[in-house]
């Protein structure tokens, strides 16, 4: 009977959440009992208590393995309760004409509106998300943010066999940015997305779509994405899709990753941007070398005091800062600096490119240029401006748009390495890997006065210098005097 209770719990808390109205409530239960083959409904069924959706969820998830009505992999209880949720959720038409209708109210009513009913619909993995460790550390470019991804379950070997004996040629959805995601089902390999809504937008001129990340790593962590399935591409275009979107949406800042392998992010194969409500290290960094733009007056541009390379831009007219950005686009992607380890081509093959942020800055619009170079040596084989291999222990994947702006997403394997190097720093017992011997050794000469009550502490601000000095690595012209001065000749460039 417990069964019942969970079923009516899920639905008093979809009414409470107003995902469904009080008259949906005998279809929806309908639809539920027949996702879970039960032929019938007893009367009096109470509810659990005040249990919160995710948690609802999961005790019915349980009860569907129990009863084999679904497998015991993450895949397929994802898929059911993918399924569950949409019972209990609009249909896009709907949420779209409601994200509208709060549009005309203010802007932030609107996207209010449609991050709660992301969160509320279990399509923002909230419970999962509270499993991550965040903390901001301290240094000389601000306070940058740390998070140890601790939210993404790792898959069950089960799993990864059954994806390799099922492998098909399926190219629907082609990935997972596409807009027919929304409503699929997915099957082993592709992730649930029956309980998935996104926003219809107009940018630029072409049809491109709003969602939240199901694992959001920042407050209302979006991600907006272009209807057609084509390569990212850095570009004037960009810069005008950017520009639009903040000032539809001013409470939130939209940038890009970059457009070449090793610099860009993961999905280079859909034209994609991330944006959201919230204020990064980077954007709260002060401005050091400012220059003329010549032909663009009314455009301001500095330098920024921040780990990377970065050129800020800012004017009232938008025409004229995407004018002076893809000036500066057009010539750093042929700019070449041997002294600097620069080379914009090696054989034909383009190394530079650049990850641009927009935001609005009151009546002002701001763009942040953060230059990029995907050259490799054969002692950087895996990127000169990349994080090098002795920061590798922690992090080697690429450097993104989120770690650009100040924001470090490491891998969940840390949390557990993290304490075992506790107990080296203690003189405890441990099981620390050997690729954290150096790093923890030099922290223990510097160190002094460890103990039980100020390690973690410690220990959380060197990983936060690790960090900084990730993003020095990434930075294409050093922090240095010659870095510093091989950057202001190239910015000089502009005041012809």
């Amino acid at each position: 009977m417990k069964i019942y209770s969970m079923i009516q719990t899920l639905l008093n808390r979809a009414i409470e959440h107003e995902l469904i109205e009080e008259c949906d409530e005998l279809y929806a239960r309908n639809q539920l009992l027949s996702l879970l083959n039960l032929p019938d409904f007893p009367e009096d069924v109470e509810e659990l208590g005040d249990v919160p959706i995710p948690d609802v969820l999961e005790l019915i998830l349980q009860y569907a393995v129990h009863h084999h009505i679904i497998g015991e992999l993450d895949a397929e209880k994802d898929i059911l309760s993918s399924k569950l949720m949409n019972v209990l959720v609009q249909r896009p038409s709907d949420v779209n004409r409601r994200f509208q209708e709060k549009y005309e109210q203010a802007p932030e009513a609107a996207t209010d509106y449609f991050y709660q009913l992301s969160q509320n619909s279990n399509y923002i993995q909230t419970k999962n998300i509270a499993k991550n460790i965040n903390y901001k550390t301290e240094t000389i470019y601000g306070d940058l943010d740390i998070t140890i991804n601790l939210s993404k379950p790792e898959k069950d070997p089960r799993q990864i066999a059954l994806e390799r004996e099922q492998k098909q040629d399926i190219t629907y959805p082609k990935c997972l940015l596409c807009p027919e995601n929304e409503g699929y089902e997915g099957r082993i390999g592709h992730p649930a997305r029956s309980n998935h809504r996104v926003i219809g937008l107009t940018l630029g001129d072409e049809p491109w779509y709003l969602q939240y990340s199901p694992y959001v790593y920042y407050n209302e962590h979006c991600i907006v994405f272009s209807k057609e399935h084509r390569d990212m591409k850095v570009t004037p275009d960009a810069f005008r899709r950017l520009l639009d979107f903040v000032d539809r949406f001013p409470q939130y800042f939209l940038g890009s990753n970059a457009d070449l392998p090793i610099v860009g992010g993961s999905i280079l194969s859909h034209d994609h941007y991330q944006g959201g409500n919230y204020s990064f290290a980077m954007e709260r960094a002060s401005e050091e070398f400012a220059f003329d733009l010549g032909d663009h007056p009314d455009v301001s541009a500095a330098t920024v005091k921040w780990p990377m390379s970065v050129i800020r831009l800012r004017s009232s007219d938008p025409d004229s800062l995407i004018e002076a950005a893809s000036l500066i686009l057009n010539t750093w992607k042929s700019y070449s600096d041997e002294e600097a380890d620069i080379l914009a081509f090696t054989d034909g093959t383009p190394h530079n490119t650049i990850t641009p942020i927009a935001r609005r800055k009151g009546s002002d619009f701001e763009l942040d240029l953060v230059l990029r170079n995907n050259r490799t040596s054969e002692e950087h084989p895996m990127g000169i401006f990349h994080p090098h291999s002795d920061v590798h222990h922690l992090k080697k994947e690429n450097i993104g748009l989120i770690e650009v702006m100040g924001l470090a997403v490491l891998p969940a394997r840390l949390k557990p390495e993290l304490e075992e190097i506790e107990k080296f720093l203690l003189g405890e017992e441990n099981e620390m890997n050997e690729y954290h011997q150096a790093w923890a050794t030099d922290i223990q000469s510097r160190q002094a006065g460890l103990h039980r009550e100020n390690v973690r502490s410690i220990l959380q601000w060197e990983l936060g210098r690790k960090f900084q000095r990730i993003l020095e690595d990434a930075g294409v012209f050093k922090r240095d005097q010659k870095g510093q001065e091989a950057f202001q000749t190239f910015c000089t460039l502009f005041s012809s």
